[in-house]
């Protein structure tokens, strides 16, 4: 039944939570009360640590910023370290509660990942979420594909998230940390297999990373940790992901974008803060998020 504002004050208004706005005015209070909600449940992390990979651009970038603006200390790693730098810049001048810590760092060298979260403990004394952001394709068919294609997404897209989640979970369990969270950038990739040869192996790798966070959430029931484990799968997101899988084919890339209205990262960057948000009680398995036009 509707609620007519005739002969309401603006004052009885507030107390019934509408407004003289009618529908528009009530989504418009939803959407703040949404907002101060999730704001004050993301409280307990502020000045905590989080380690996101692969936080140089996209969704790894618009991560970074939104755990910043949330009051953490991130640390964003990637091969190349200029754009955090500068998003680094970016977040201190608008004032942001957090910091940005860039870290070089490539995550396809195992002793490379061990010096950074070693660094971490150094400095911040250790991770407290961790992101595992960073992933790749390469246009490596099943039946013709590289050797070397294969192996670099094994590499990065398998390999780096099981160390960084191993040393993420030792970094927790030495000091008693338990309630960390690691979240796994998974893929809509990793729950089905689409008829495209080129992204074949890349979605194995990515069916690896579904696997992976379902195994971890057991095995840290089994440790009687309070410590969680989520996935967060997206269809199609509007970054350059596309431009370097089929870095031969710029117009190929771009149609991959052009055809529907994308997901963005920042709306995976909301993803995160969803999840971080949750109650201690409740376990977000896994979020799987399309553009509302994608078909597969």
């Amino acid at each position: 039944m509707g609620v007519s504002l005739m002969g309401v004050s603006r004052r009885q208004g507030r107390v019934l939570g509408v407004s003289r706005g009618g529908a528009g005015g009530r989504a418009a209070l939803c959407a703040r009360r949404l907002r101060r909600g999730r704001a004050g449940a993301m409280e307990r992390w502020s000045g905590r640590v989080a380690l996101v990979t692969g936080a140089s651009v996209g969704i790894g970038a618009a991560v970074a910023r939104a755990l910043v603006q949330h009051g953490m200390k991130v640390v964003g790693c990637a091969r190349s370290v200029d754009k955090i730098e500068k998003l680094a810049a970016e977040c201190q001048s608008a004032g942001y509660p957090g910091t940005l810590i860039p870290y070089k760092c490539d995550l396809s060298n195992e002793e490379e990942i061990l010096s950074m979260f070693s660094a971490i403990r150094t400095l911040h004394q250790g991770v407290d979420v961790c992101i595992n952001n960073a992933g790749l394709a390469r246009p490596e068919p099943l039946l013709s594909g590289r050797t070397e294609g294969w192996r670099t997404m094994i590499d990065v897209n398998v390999m780096a998230v099981s160390i960084c989640t191993r040393e993420a979970y030792q970094s927790m369990k030495e000091r008693n940390i338990d309630d960390g969270h690691i979240i796994n950038i998974n893929s809509m990739n990793g729950h089905s297999v689409v008829p495209q040869s080129v992204v074949h192996f890349y979605s194995a790798t990515k069916y690896a990373v579904t696997a992976l966070t379902e195994g971890l959430r057991q095995e840290l029931r089994e440790a009687r940790t309070h410590i969680r484990a989520t996935c967060i799968s997206p269809g199609l997101v509007e970054t350059g992901f596309a431009f370097k899988l089929h870095d031969n084919d710029p117009e190929r890339a771009a149609a991959t974008y052009e055809s529907i209205r994308c997901l963005k990262a920042e709306d995976m960057a909301n993803a995160v803060i969803y999840v971080l948000s949750a109650p201690p009680h409740v376990q977000i398995g896994d979020i799987q998020m399309r553009p509302t036009e994608q078909i597969s």
